[in-house]
Parts: C-alpha cells; sequence; structure tokens
C-alpha cells in the first residue's frame, strides 16, 4: 500500500530543490540589473529613467514569448524546454557584459526576456502534474523562497562583484553579468539529463506510486471545465484575464522593491559591499513568510484571505516607510512590506489549477503570468521617473503601496467569483458540502 505522506516527501526532495537553485540562477540573473545600475549608468551616461526604461525591456519580450513558450513546454516537455531556455538566458546574461552603449542594452534585456519567457509559469504547470491540490501552496511557497534566498545571497554576490571593479581589465558591472551568467548555461545542460517530464516517466517512483498519484490527479480534475483543456481557449477565458490583470500589482510591487531597495540603502551612507550585505534582510523576512502563509492556507479551503491579507500589511508598510524619517524605521518597515508581497503569490497561484487542466493551465498560467509581470515594467519605468521627478529614494514606495493594496482589492473580487465557479462545478462526492467549505 502506498503511504501518501512518503511518496509527497520523495517527490518533493526530487524535484523542489533542483527547481528551487533554477529558480535561484533565473532570480540573480533577473536582478543583477538592480546592482549593476550602481555603476552602470555611468558608464553608458545613462539617466535613472533611461536605465529603467532599459531594464524593463525585459518583461516585454518575457510578455510576448510567454505563452507561446509553455504551450511549447506542454508540446516537448519540461527538461528539453527548460534546458533551452536556461542556455540562452545563460547566453544573454553573459553578452550583457560587453554592453557597449544604450542601444545595446535595450536589446539585450528584452532578448533576456525573450529568453527566460515561460519558465516560472512552467514550473507552476509542472507541480500541477506532480502533486495533488491540497499540496501545491506550500510546494509554490517552497519553490518560491529560493527567489527570497536569491535576493539574499545576490545582493552581497552583486556588491562584492562591483568592488572587482578594474580586475583583469573589467569593470565591476561587468563581473556582476559575467559571474551570473555562466551558472545558468551549466544548470542548463544539467537539466536535461536530471529533470523527469511527468510522473509516468519517471524511473525514482514504483509503478504503484505512478497509479496512486495518477488516480489522486485524475480524481481532482474530474470536475473541472471540459474546454479549459484547449490552450487557446484558456486565453480568452474571462476568469483566466480576471486573474491576469489582479496579478499585474504584486509582480510590480515586488520588482519595484527589489529593483529600487539597493538605491535606498546606498542613501544610507554605507559601502557597495555593506549595501549588499543590508540587504540580505528583507528577504530573511521573505524566507519566512513564503514558507508560513502558504502552508497555513492549504490547511483551510478559503485562499482570499491569505492572498489579500498580506498585500494589505505590505501597502500599509510601504507606506509608513516614507512617513517616518528614521532610516532604521524605514528599513524596518519595507522589511516588512517585502514579505507581505510575496508571502500571498504562492497561495495565488494555487488558484487556477481549480479551474485548468492540460494544455490550459499551461496557457492559463503563462497568460496570467506574462500579463502580471507588465508589472515590472511599470515599476522600472514609474519608480525611477518619481526619483528624477521628486529627487527621494523613498517616495516611489507611494505609488507601490497603492497598486498593492488596490490588487488586495481585486484579489477579493476574484475569490468571490471562483467560490461561485467551484460551487457550480463540484462533482458529485461534493454535493454534501457547505458553499463557504468549497471557497476558494
Amino acid at each position: 500500500m502506498v503511504s501518501e505522506q512518503k511518496l509527497i516527501s520523495k517527490i518533493t526532495w526530487r524535484l523542489m530543490p533542483f527547481l528551487g537553485i533554477l529558480y535561484l540562477i533565473a532570480y540573480i540573473d533577473r536582478q543583477n540589473v538592480s546592482f549593476a545600475k550602481l555603476q552602470m549608468v555611468d558608464a553608458l551616461q545613462m539617466s535613472e529613467y533611461a536605465y529603467g526604461l532599459g531594464a524593463s525591456l525585459f518583461f516585454i519580450g518575457y510578455f510576448i514569448f510567454e505563452v507561446p513558450s509553455n504551450l511549447f513546454l506542454n508540446r516537448f516537455g519540461a527538461s528539453r524546454w527548460f534546458a533551452r531556455i536556461m542556455v540562452t538566458w545563460g547566453i544573454v546574461t553573459i553578452a550583457l557584459a560587453f554592453t557597449q552603449n544604450a542601444t545595446m542594452f535595450y536589446i539585450l534585456r528584452f532578448l533576456l526576456g525573450v529568453a527566460e519567457a515561460g519558465f516560472f509559469p512552467g514550473v507552476l504547470y509542472l507541480l500541477t502534474l506532480w502533486f495533488p491540490k491540497d499540496y501545491r501552496g506550500r510546494m509554490v511557497g517552497l519553490f518560491m523562497i529560493f527567489s527570497a534566498i536569491a535576493n539574499a545571497i545576490g545582493a552581497p554576490i552583486g556588491g562584492s562583484l562591483l568592488d572587482l571593479d578594474g580586475l583583469l581589465g573589467l569593470a565591476g558591472w561587468e563581473w556582476v553579468f559575467l559571474a551570473t551568467g555562466v551558472p545558468a548555461v551549466i544548470a542548463g545542460i544539467v537539466t536535461l539529463f536530471y529533470l523527469d517530464d511527468t510522473p509516468e516517466k519517471a524511473k525514482f517512483l514504483s509503478p504503484e506510486e505512478k497509479k496512486w498519484l495518477s488516480d489522486r490527479l485524475a480524481r481532482e480534475n474530474s470536475g473541472m471545465e471540459q474546454q479549459a483543456d484547449n490552450g487557446m481557449k484558456a486565453l480568452v477565458n474571462p476568469t483566466v484575464l480576471l486573474m491576469a490583470l489582479c496579478y499585474v500589482g504584486f509582480p510590480l510591487a515586488a520588482y519595484g522593491l527589489s529593483y529600487w531597495l539597493p538605491t535606498i540603502v546606498k542613501g544610507f551612507g554605507v559601502s557597495n559591499t555593506v549595501n549588499g550585505f543590508i540587504n540580505i534582510i528583507p528577504w530573511l523576512f521573505v524566507a519566512v513568510a513564503l514558507w508560513v502563509v502558504p502552508t497555513a492556507a492549504d490547511k483551510t479551503e478559503n485562499k482570499t484571505p491569505y492572498i489579500a491579507g498580506p498585500a494589505f500589511v505590505g501597502a500599509i508598510c510601504l507606506a509608513l516607510s516614507v512617513l517616518v524619517g528614521s532610516p532604521v524605521l524605514q528599513f524596518a518597515f519595507l522589511c516588512i512590506a517585502a514579505a507581505g508581497i510575496f508571502a500571498g503569490q504562492p497561495v495565488f497561484w494555487s488558484l487556477p489549477s481549480r479551474f485548468l487542466r492540460g494544455a490550459g493551465a499551461a496557457a492559463g498560467l503563462a497568460a496570467i503570468n506574462s500579463v502580471g509581470n507588465l508589472g515590472g515594467f511599470v515599476a522600472q519605468n514609474v519608480v525611477p521617473w518619481i526619483h528624477d521627478q521628486t529627487g527621494s529614494n523613498t517616495y516611489p514606495m507611494f505609488f507601490l503601496a497603492i497598486c498593492l493594496a488596490i490588487a488586495g482589492i481585486l484579489v477579493i473580487i476574484v475569490g468571490k467569483i471562483l467560490a461561485a465557479k467551484v460551487q457550480a462545478s463540484a462533482p458529485a462526492d461534493l454535493a454534501g458540502t457547505t458553499p463557504e467549505q468549497r471557497r476558494p
């Protein structure tokens, strides 16, 4: 007889550390511009706004190619497609070290978005193939903890690499891109041989374990919308579109804060290396929140408070960081805000799998993530623009607070819509439950 806990533990230890390391590399490569900016702006003679525009072009390439990339993943398998993604984004990151002018910077940042498109929603889709729904929230949280680790270790690494300025004739910002691009290429090659596409192809699972997991997932999927299996139909699903709009505020606040935080800390008058180590602290808060909140949410059917609640906490703390005068208090509020921004996102990503599956899940998750990540484009343009207009490093936090609060309100609306959808499509074995028990 198959033990559920032992099977889930076996799958978790096989998949999650490896996927987390891939995400760690991806996140460092995505965020290295926040430290490179401290030297690169002057080296390329760019304004803060112009640099922010170039950095944000990543999200345009990401947006355009996100859905096609995830559909290719569904067709070719995770191992081959993730390998392709990682090798190409590693090459582009390395190329950024040889940027000669603003135009080249803009082109390479756009290509980086094209290369990485499909990775994050691809992992979310992969988790729906491997884990029953009762485990997905905490698995996404565990996966996203590596983004906090990436910011934590990426900060001192970025600061230290900047201080290598002049070594072997290379500028510090050039070392930032070289040292963070090479691991992606290596990891891509390893992925091709390590990652199993589906449980059916997994050599580490016994036939009995494969059958148990297949039967469990089949029972959970039995009440879902049949039309959601079609990838293109999922793209025009009104619920998918609403969730995409709802999600915009989370990446906007996340990228706005992580992009600008080194600049805020630099304003405290610290060195690049000290700046990097100070920037570890907020991501320790994020790592704890990414485990505690999704784990609690997995124990209840009502997910909405675990998404909207942290968002409202984050919005309040972002606003308070501007209103207080003490740098210590500013930083403390930003640490709590960072936790609030990220804590509810894994719970949010457990919602689409309640009404999407198959190619529809691949396309729907990609659509939500691609539209939502346009918030990163907005943040990396508006935040430096507000700075240029006001001369303040902290005023942009007001803008992030407003956007995050709006996202929290939209989450409540989405929760009510999904509650009705789940109730209407609930399978026969849930007929005796109450609407409250079935609420997302």
